[in-house]
């Protein structure tokens, strides 16, 4: 592979990751500010307005992890990334499947196969990334 496809498949790595990142900062924002509106559009619809807290949390923590995904990007930590992407594929099959059991339409479902399939392929290209050497 050459100089310039090598250059253009990190570039394109930088960038999944950095959706990736931005997507999770987006999530927790959004939780944030409107608990029952991002429980709907996760596809678990709150039944209690007490029940918000718990959204908060998950906020809270999917915060945590759009900065640790930054950091790790910023630092080009591209096989800790790699590892990242293939390991949270547990977190959008989960919800697929708790949206699914919660009777959401077949969008949000989708959604969140589409989610895995994206960290599927972030996961394939940082690990080309790895392998040609072009990592801190």
């Amino acid at each position: 592979m050459g100089t310039n496809e090598s250059k253009a498949l990190r570039t394109t790595g930088m960038i999944f990751v950095l959706l990736m990142a931005g997507l999770q900062l987006a999530y927790a924002l959004y939780a944030f500010a409107d608990p029952a509106g991002f429980s709907l559009l996760r596809g678990t619809e709150l039944f209690a307005a007490g029940d918000s807290d718990w959204i908060r949390i998950y906020a809270s923590r999917t915060l945590f992890i759009a900065l640790i995904i930054g950091y790790l990007l910023y630092r080009k930590h591209f096989k800790i990334l790699a590892v990242a992407s293939l390991l949270g594929i547990v977190m959008p099959v989960t919800d697929a499947w708790l949206a699914y059991q919660a009777s959401a339409g077949d969008k949000v479902i989708l959604k969140h196969v589409v989610t895995a399939l994206f960290l599927i392929i972030t996961f394939a290209i940082l690990r080309s990334v790895v392998r040609r050497g072009q990592s801190a």
